[in-house]
């Protein structure tokens, strides 16, 4: 009998709870990139949100920049929900956002073709199916035959950049020019 006062109790509380949440709408201020935005709190504090799941092309990838300008399009200057409180390893806010009429941003970017789901990171099957009904439609950065994802992008300019230093470090040994000998006579 106790034990089902308390499930009833714990019922009441989270309904309540729920009932009366007071959703907090940020405005978005600036787009970084295709999975990344700025958004500022009600006590103007500026918030740099990663959009959860998803993986747009890195800015100097191919479709990076239309990427970048499909969020900017969907979202700056609205009001947003921020879904969501973890943090990665650059100190960003991870989560869902969501326009105030409810759309999702995440879903829609993966939606319109402009960023894969980052499979890493989700299981989600809602965006495993959008991602595969822009690939089959060819939309956003499906247009490409052959899209290389965000992640091996990323891995292909890390190694890139380490074997350009390594070559800096080793270069040939450069033999030196025999001295003249100098002050010596012939006889």
């Amino acid at each position: 009998m106790l034990k089902k006062s308390f499930l009833l109790y714990l019922f009441v509380l989270i309904l309540s709870i729920g009932c009366n949440k007071h959703e907090t709408l940020y405005k978005v201020v600036g787009v970084k990139d295709g999975d990344t935005m700025v958004l500022l709190s009600p006590d103007n504090q500026s918030i740099t949100v990663r959009l959860a799941e998803i993986d747009a092309p890195e800015k100097s990838q191919a479709f990076g920049q239309a990427a970048k300008q499909f969020t900017s399009d969907l979202c700056f200057g609205k009001m947003v929900k921020l879904i969501g409180n973890q943090h990665d390893r650059y100190g960003r806010t991870v989560g869902q956002v969501e326009l105030e009429n409810g759309t999702s941003v995440n879903y829609e970017i993966v939606k319109q073709g402009y960023a894969w789901q980052y499979r890493a990171y989700s299981k989600n099957m809602a965006l495993a199916v959008l991602e595969q009904h822009a690939r089959e439609g060819r939309l956003g950065l499906w247009q490409d035959a052959n899209p290389t994802p965000p992640w091996n992008f990323r891995k292909e300019a890390k190694t890139h950049k380490v074997e350009k230093k390594v070559k800096k470090i080793k270069k040939p040994y450069k033999k030196r020019k025999p001295r003249k000998k100098r002050d010596t006579v012939a006889f």
